[in-house]
């Protein structure tokens, strides 16, 4: 057997293509896997050394990691294979790399961490492809360190009607899956009490997500002040709030429809009166 070829970059001394300032990769030992074969073709994928069944990398954003992968060429001539990164920015020695019969290509490639990436795990993957489309890939397991941040907001609620909609947006580092309660009084009480709930929702670092909340139930004639509280693990957690008002205005027709108007708009001005006056009870006494 011919000795193997080693597919290693520019000539000793000359600088590396992907960058000096970089961080040895730690290996993951997790369990002994076969090598990625591809399609057909008798060419093979994978990690240098030790029967890796992955990449595995961490590092705070901005960190550069390095490994090596090697290409197998166990048939009786040569191949050529073009490597790529998905799912994770890989940027390899060579792209595309040709290897002789009964030969194994080793061929360096770094892995950059984004700058501003959240804490966490991301996955990708390292994909070689030959001349005919056969492929082959190898599973690459990026965790990103830092510090982890659980924090969300509540925005732009609004009540229409029998539904109330409503924004959370994840201002925090981690992933989310947030507890909705629902409250609303109105003029005579509570006319909605519900206990928190877990959402069928993950917010990842980052995102916004609209939502709705029915009210089947909700009252015909009342004003009411409706508050969300939404939390999640971490201690993440925000309030908000909002008024509507409930006249069924054009609910009956004639005179019976005129009454209910005009109780509305008494409830409601009485309503206003009350405070008002609470107002000047206060500044009085102060």
């Amino acid at each position: 057997m011919p000795p193997a070829a080693r597919v290693l970059g520019p000539p000793s001394g000359a600088p590396h293509p992907v960058g000096t300032a970089v961080l040895t990769l730690l290996f993951s030992l997790l369990t002994a896997a076969p090598p990625a074969v591809a399609q057909s073709g008798g060419w093979s994928l994978a990690p240098l050394g030790d029967g890796r069944p992955a990449f595995y990398a961490e590092g705070a954003p901005g960190a550069v990691l390095r490994d090596t992968v090697s290409v197998t060429n166990a048939g009786r001539t040569a191949v050529t294979v073009r490597l790529r990164g998905t799912g994770v920015p890989a940027v390899f020695a060579r792209s595309g790399v040709r290897i002789p019969a009964r030969t194994r290509a080793e061929v360096p490639f770094t892995v950059t961490v984004p700058q501003g990436a959240a804490p966490g795990d991301r996955t990708g993957a390292i994909v070689a492809r030959d001349t005919h489309g056969r492929t082959a890939t190898v599973p690459v397991r990026l965790r990103v360190g830092g510090p982890a941040l659980a924090a969300l907001t509540v925005e732009h609620l609004a009540v229409h009607g029998d539904r109330i909609t409503y924004e959370l947006v994840n201002r925090g580092t981690t992933v989310l899956v947030p507890k909705l309660a629902v409250r609303a009084d109105g003029l005579f009480g509570r006319v909605l009490d519900r206990a928190p709930r877990t959402l069928p929702v993950r917010l990842p670092p980052g995102a916004r997500r609209t939502l709705d909340e029915p009210w089947p139930g909700r009252p015909v004639l009342d004003e009411v002040r409706v508050r969300l509280t939404v939390t999640a693990a971490g201690g993440a957690s925000d309030t908000a709030g909002t008024s509507a008002a409930y006249v069924p205005w054009g609910a009956v027709a004639g005179g019976v429809g005129a009454v209910a108007a005009g109780v509305a708009v008494f409830l409601l001005r009485r309503r206003g009166h009350l405070r008002s006056g609470e107002g000047e009870l206060a500044g009085a006494v102060s």
